[in-house]
């Protein structure tokens, strides 16, 4: 147990200890996972408030981050003799701050106050040294493994992480009433939905989230909560259906506000909203459940 972390930092397992980040883990900080091996350490997703507080109290030999996002690699920088691995379909997110901002729909010629944000608020440090890893991968850190497991739609590479001793780490699947998140140039609603399903598959004696839940040991709760995050995916669809019983463009959903509420104060919230909103209007189209009315314009059938 890392005694000096926290009041908050649990053992899971002799191997496995939960670093809870400030206020439970809410953005913008998060619960990092710090593994102890017979021959290495690693630490997945070193949050802000690991990067804040300048590490951990052990010598950390390797980072594992779930996907490329922001809050989830604040704390890359504070290991810098660490080997820092990333999902591929991330990676250039480690190696570039371009490639981050991109991710939400910006870059630092336009969007220079974006470029700053992410640089200062969240301690973005590039890792051009940081290597890819894919479905199945497997770390051996003696005598705990961490095999990775696939779930996008939050990213494109968004990965779970399974560890041994019965942990399993759900990366931005985190289970809060906010619901899933595919707000991202990369992010994909049906790949998200597959990741849903897949996950509640995973057997564990601890499901830990990024964000808010922290840990969850009984896996009856786990489904429960899993549920009940998927389905303001269909929540969110019938919201906006109904919005579109008027003729409405992309943009009027934006300013509706469908993701957040109209008081949270987000700076990427309207390309957030524009993607998601972007997002169901395709599956309504496939679906057959609008018509166009103009060029920009379409409502409900």
């Amino acid at each position: 147990m890392i005694v000096s972390w926290s009041p908050d930092a649990r053992a899971l397992t002799p191997a496995v200890t939960a670093l809870t980040g400030d206020r439970r883990g809410a953005y913008p900080s998060g619960n990092s996972i710090l593994i102890r091996g017979s021959s290495q350490t690693a630490i997945v997703d070193p949050s802000l408030t690991v990067a804040e507080k300048g590490g951990v109290p052990l010598e950390v030999d390797m980072v594992i981050n779930s996907h490329g996002h922001e809050d989830h690699i604040a704390g890359n920088g504070v290991f810098p003799e660490a080997e820092i691995f990333m999902p591929t379909l991330d990676l250039d997110v480690a190696h570039d701050l371009e490639a981050l901002l991109y991710a939400f729909g910006f870059n630092s010629t336009d969007h220079p106050e974006m470029a700053t944000y992410f640089s200062q608020k969240f301690h973005y440090s590039p890792r051009p040294d940081a290597v890819g890893f894919d479905d199945g991968h497997v770390w051996d850190l003696g005598g705990v493994t961490v095999e990775a497991v696939h779930l996008p739609g939050h990213t494109a590479g968004h990965c779970g992480l399974r560890i041994s001793g019965g942990v399993f780490f759900l990366g931005d699947i985190d289970l809060t009433g906010f619901g899933p998140y595919y707000g991202d140039v990369w992010s994909d609603l049906e790949q998200f939905e597959r990741s849903l399903a897949a996950v509640r598959e995973e057997d564990a004696r601890f499901y830990v989230t990024f964000h808010h839940k922290g840990v969850i040991e009984s896996r009856e709760t786990f489904l429960e909560m899993v549920d009940a995050f998927a389905a303001a995916i269909p929540r969110r669809h019938r919201a906006m259906l109904d919005f579109l019983a008027e003729p409405r463009t992309i943009e009027e959903m934006v300013e509706h506000r469908f993701i957040y509420r109209p008081q949270d104060d987000v700076v990427f919230v309207d390309n957030v909203e524009r993607r998601s909103a972007v997002l169901h209007v395709e599956r309504m189209r496939r679906r057959g459940e609008i018509e166009d009315v103009d060029e920009d314009r379409f409502r409900a059938i």
